[in-house]
């Protein structure tokens, strides 16, 4: 995409939805993060299942090393790998009491410093929470990043690197929300939505489905 295209794809994707937003629920910096731990491999709908119960008991580091690992993994246990994502959330919980004084940091290096929070995680926290320009790049922008010709690159760090380039003003900051929605609900995975697409005219893709299929 030249210049001008990015610049109308994200025009337009804002003024269909001005005011994106991630789809976990969260009450805090800290239920943002075990969120985002917790999503990985995972829908934000089963993650949002298992926190709702979660999070009206547990809103801090400490009070989640209360409930204790084995109560944890109860509350979790309907999302994939609940076991791992049990341990690293009561380390990264002792972390964050121990070296953060309970509250999370705003710097992406000390964020991947705590247990099962990987570049992504922390884009998302850095972003959601404080409000910093980030790319937080999982298989939905990997692949609207591909298919499109916006960003293109074989990693979620290839694709990041690109977009931190070439996303201009005034859409960095909710740049990576309309790209995984687009990617979530209209550019999917098996059959991109074409012909209900808002930008299909800046897209590079050449296999297009331009006329919606029968029975959908």
């Amino acid at each position: 995409m030249t210049k001008d295209q990015i610049f109308e794809f994200f025009r337009r994707l804002a003024e269909d939805n001005p005011d994106p937003e991630t789809e976990l629920e969260y009450g805090n910096a800290y239920q943002l993060a075990v969120a985002v731990a917790l999503s990985a491999q995972a829908t934000d709908i089963g993650v949002n299942k298992a926190t709702r119960a979660l999070f009206a008991k547990v809103e801090t580091p400490q009070q989640m090393l209360d409930l204790g690992h084995d109560a944890l993994v109860e509350h979790i246990k309907t999302i994939g790998l609940f076991n791992s994502k049990a341990k690293n959330v009561i380390a990264l919980s002792q972390m964050l009491v121990d070296e953060y004084d309970g509250e999370v940091p705003d710097t992406r290096d000390d964020l991947v410093r705590l247990p099962g929070v990987g570049r992504k995680t922390a884009n998302v926290v850095l972003n959601c929470w404080f409000g910093q320009e980030t790319f937080a790049v999982d298989t939905h922008i990997l692949r609207v990043g591909n298919r499109t010709g916006l960003a293109k690159g074989k990693t979620p760090e290839q694709v990041e690197a690109k977009l931190e380039k070439r996303v201009p003003q005034p859409f960095r900051l909710h740049a990576h929300h309309w790209l995984i929605l687009h990617g979530r609900y209209t550019c999917k995975a098996r059959t991109p939505e074409c012909w209900r697409c808002k930008v299909v005219d800046l897209c590079s893709y050449r296999k297009k489905v331009t006329e919606k299929p029968k029975g959908r």
